[in-house]
């Protein structure tokens, strides 16, 4: 049985894509679940838009989510002896040729069959054929190469997510697979690369359809075996727009994989929701990696466009966060606090304050922001002040703050001793629980009363009700 092989081919110019997160996702989870490889390529041969920068960001937000390659990265770039190799051996065995057209000269024969009402394409000038006489070459001017397309038949696969299609080889170009100078084309490299790395199955978005035949065409001219290609339909909106392409004013989603543990989504939530996007194991929505790496296969691949929902997300990340280690969000949640001006000495442990309010949580974003009553000098509004602290409750607040300095400090015993005062005082819990929310944390929004005590400790609580007082 032949081994899988996938890859992950970005071009790094730019950052990581949501779109690319997701085919990376796929692939690598078909090479996990057939016990396969996973390569991670780097398509850099765009020179002038391609950058270090981008290629570290790719990287990172592969590392980010999880996506361990086993092969790579392959750099293009530096594979430029090998694929000079095969061009010359195609030009000697005739699958491909010199043409030295110009661009002058192309664009006027694309405007000629455009102007004829037919496809825009190179018409052949320089193509060798049996009886023909090619013009003299052109003094001082550098060709390009070109691939020998077939001129007839057609061009079949059966695609793992599309089903059969059929590309008529009269439609494609004779495609130029090397610059002036030698300096070879995206679909040339992708095509020598997929045989040279033996990769088994291409997944990649839909956008690729067009250049498919092109590189089956190349492969079969080079005598090499073809993988099976999938291509996966854009990610849209919950509008059916594109996500990339979003009017004025409207809401965005963010397509840069950066911007999740900036907003501080959890990468297994992002994974999960990623893996929805075009692929469905029954019923199920909420699932682990390796449960996915178990479950996948190509057969239940959507070819309908996804629809992206960041509710849908923030759903998910509040699952994730809630099954999450406490000391993991607080060093998550730590840096964005201090930017705040936490004041972490002499306060709460950050996991135990972490853990009290994560339930409520869609993101860390929210969890640290959240967290920030335990951390700051409570500065009450005083017009709250004024609403809760009423002269009737101050008895009260005396009494409780009495029975705090020699209470036994758990919840249970706390909340036993707020009923009694609540009821040696006759008064309800919220006329008690309100002011002490504010006097403790600023604010009237808290976890339970008792778990807030429990949490600020006995001293820190002695100490912000008697500078109250």
């Amino acid at each position: 049985m032949t081994v899988v092989r996938t890859r992950f081919a970005p071009s790094p110019t730019g950052y990581l894509h949501l779109g690319g997160a997701r085919t990376a996702l796929y692939s690598w989870a078909y090479a996990r679940h057939l016990g396969g490889t996973f390569v991670l390529r780097i398509e850099d041969t765009d020179v002038e838009r391609s950058t270090p920068e981008a290629v570290q960001a790719i990287i990172e937000g592969m590392q980010w989510l999880g996506l361990s390659h086993d092969e790579g990265p392959f750099y293009q770039m530096q594979r430029m002896d090998r694929y000079r190799e095969v061009l010359a051996q195609m030009l000697e065995a005739g699958t491909a040729y010199h043409c030295y057209s110009s661009r002058e000269e192309v664009d006027a024969m694309r405007e000629r069959f455009t102007a004829a009402g037919e496809k825009p394409r190179y018409d052949g000038t320089w193509r060798p054929e049996p009886g023909k006489t090619l013009a003299p070459v052109p003094a001082e001017r550098e060709p390009v190469v070109r691939f020998k397309n077939p001129l007839d038949g057609d061009v079949t696969w059966n695609d793992v997510v599309k089903g059969p299609i059929t590309i008529a080889n009269k439609e494609l170009d004779d495609l130029v697979i090397a610059r002036p100078g030698g300096v070879p084309t995206y679909n040339f490299c992708v095509a020598v690369d997929d045989w040279d790395m033996q990769i088994t199955h291409v997944l990649r978005g839909d956008d690729h359809v067009n250049n498919t035949p092109r590189q089956i065409n190349i492969l079969n001219a080079i005598g090499a075996p073809l993988p099976q290609y999938g291509h996966l339909p854009m990610i849209h909106g919950p509008d059916g727009k594109k996500i990339s392409k979003r009017d004025k004013g409207e809401k965005v989603i963010p397509v840069n994989i950066k911007e999740y543990p900036d907003m501080g989504y959890l990468p297994e939530a992002l994974l999960n929701y990623l893996a929805r996007l075009g692929w469905s194991h029954g019923d199920d929505e909420v699932f682990s990696m390796d449960q996915f790496c178990e479950w996948f296969n190509t057969d239940h691949l959507t070819a309908s466009p996804a629809q992206f929902d960041l509710e849908k997300l923030a759903w998910l990340n509040n699952h994730y966060i809630k099954q999450a280690d406490n000391t993991r969000l607080a060093a998550l949640a730590r840096p964005r606090m201090q930017a705040q001006g936490a004041q972490f000495d002499g306060a709460p442990e950050l996991a135990e304050a972490l853990a009290l309010m994560k339930d409520r949580s869609n993101t860390v974003n929210e969890l640290a922001d959240a967290a920030m009553l335990f951390y700051r000098t409570p500065q009450p509004d005083a017009a709250l002040m004024t609403q809760h602290l009423s002269d009737a409750v101050k008895p009260a607040l005396a009494q409780f703050a009495e029975r705090c300095a020699t209470v036994e400090w758990t919840r249970e015993a706390l909340a036993a001793m707020i009923k009694e005062v609540l009821a040696a005082n006759t008064i309800k819990m919220p006329v008690l629980a309100m002011p002490l929310r504010l006097l403790l944390t600023g604010q009237l929004q808290t976890p339970a009363i008792d778990a807030v005590l429990v949490l600020l400790g006995r001293e820190l609580v002695l100490s912000r009700l008697n500078a109250a007082a």
